[in-house]
């Protein structure tokens, strides 16, 4: 099964979500990409996942114009506010699915500040992905 999970700048959200379905379930097919790619994976979605025994930082961020002309069996936003316009994939998809979250690279404050709604992103999407897990891609697997 192939996933692909899209936000703005693919170096927060859209890299947890990833690492989180890896570690799902390894039979997944799971990518991630961004519509305006950052130059880096941000190193706080590095720290916070790294607590959670993921390793994301051999990741980068992708454009999704590499991934048009691939099917996928799910394209799933993580866009979360209103001032942010999320990506619509081209491709061939299966089914496009929204679970939307805030961008902790937006957070402001104190680093402790900063690394505490990193943490309430990163654990929400840990939250919505395995639901989705659940619901959408147990039954095809099986």
């Amino acid at each position: 099964m192939r996933i692909l999970i899209l936000c703005t700048g693919n170096s927060c959200r859209s890299q947890m979500a990833e690492g989180f379905l890896k570690s799902f379930d390894s039979r997944l097919d799971v990518h991630s990409a961004g519509t305006y790619p950052a130059p880096r994976v941000n190193p706080n979605a590095i720290k916070v996942m790294t607590d959670t025994g993921i390793d994301i930082t051999s990741n980068y961020p992708k454009d999704v114009a590499v991934y048009l002309d691939q099917s996928f069996d799910f394209v799933i936003t993580v866009c979360g506010n209103a001032k942010e316009s999320c990506p619509v994939f081209m491709g061939k998809v299966g089914e496009n699915i929204h679970i939307g979250f805030d961008d902790p690279a937006d957070a402001t404050g104190t680093e402790e500040e900063i690394l505490s709604e990193f943490k309430r992103v990163r654990d929400e999407i840990k939250t919505g992905f395995y639901d989705f897990y659940k619901e959408k891609v147990l039954p095809g697997l099986n």
